[in-house]
C-alpha cells in the first residue's frame, strides 16, 4: 500500500467520461439492421433480465444467452466483433480527456466503474481513458460495495467522486461521509431522469458537463476545510 496522498479523484465511465446513451443506440440500430426488430427487442430484454440479475450491463453474456436461444444464427458471430471493436473513442464526450488530465494535476485520478470483466476494460482501454489515468483503472460488480478496496489501492485524506447516478454517490456519501466530495455530473438517461432526481439528495458538487472539470482549480471542488 502506497502513503496516502491528499486527495483522489475518482471517476465513473459510462455517460460521465463517455456517452453510453449513444453506444446503446448504435447497438440497436445493428441488432436491428443484422437481425431485425423482434430479435433487437429480444436480445434487449435479456440485457435487461442480466442487469437485474448481475448489477450491470452484460452485453457479451446477453448475446451468449441469445445464442442459445438461435444456436445456427450465423449473424451473431459479427455482432461479437462489433461490440469488441466498438470504436469507443468516438463517444468519449467533449473534454472528457481534458478532465482527466487537469485532475491529474490536481491529485491522483483514477477510473471507477462497474461492469463485466471483459466488454468494461475493453471500453476503457480502447476509448483512451486508461492510458489518460496512467492505468489506474478499478471495475467492480458494484463499486459502492468496495470502498474498502478502492481505500486500501488508492489510499488518500480526501476522495473526490465524480458520477453521473446520484445513486451512487449518495451510497459513498453515506459511507465515508466527510472524507469524500460528490461531484455530479448531469449527462445521459439516468442523471437527467426526474424519478432518479427525486429520490435522492443532492450531490456537493454538480456540473452540466465532464469538459467543465478541464478548467475547475481544486478550490472548485473541495469544501474549504480541505483545502486550507
Amino acid at each position: 500500500m502506497s502513503a496516502a496522498r491528499e486527495v483522489a479523484f475518482l471517476v465513473d465511465v459510462d455517460n460521465t467520461l463517455l456517452d453510453n446513451d449513444r453506444v446503446q443506440d448504435d447497438l440497436r440500430r445493428r441488432l436491428e439492421r443484422e437481425l431485425g426488430a423482434a430479435s433487437r427487442d429480444r436480445y434487449w430484454q435479456i440485457l435487461d433480465e442480466l442487469m437485474l440479475e448481475l448489477g450491470y450491463r452484460d452485453y457479451l453474456g446477453a448475446l451468449q444467452r441469445y445464442r442459445v436461444e438461435h444456436p445456427r444464427d450465423v449473424h451473431l458471430l459479427a455482432l461479437s466483433s462489433y461490440l469488441v471493436d466498438y470504436p469507443f473513442a468516438n463517444r468519449l464526450y467533449p473534454g472528457a480527456l481534458d478532465a482527466l488530465e487537469n485532475l491529474a494535476r490536481l491529485g491522483d485520478t483514477v477510473v471507477l466503474s462497474d461492469g463485466d470483466v471483459v466488454f468494461q476494460p475493453r471500453k476503457v482501454e480502447r476509448s483512451g481513458i486508461a492510458e489518460a489515468v496512467g492505468g489506474r483503472v478499478l471495475i467492480y460488480i458494484h463499486k459502492e460495495e468496495a470502498l474498502d478496496d478502492v481505500e486500501a489501492r488508492f489510499p488518500a485524506r480526501h476522495y473526490v467522486l465524480v458520477d453521473d447516478k446520484l445513486r451512487i454517490l449518495t451510497a459513498v456519501k453515506k459511507a465515508w461521509g466527510p472524507r469524500v466530495t460528490t461531484v455530479f455530473v448531469r449527462q445521459g438517461s439516468y442523471a437527467n431522469d426526474p424519478a432518479n432526481l427525486a429520490a435522492h439528495p443532492p450531490a456537493d458538487r454538480s456540473f452540466a458537463r465532464i469538459g467543465q472539470l478541464a478548467d475547475c482549480a481544486l478550490a472548485d471542488l473541495l469544501p474549504p476545510e480541505v483545502t486550507t
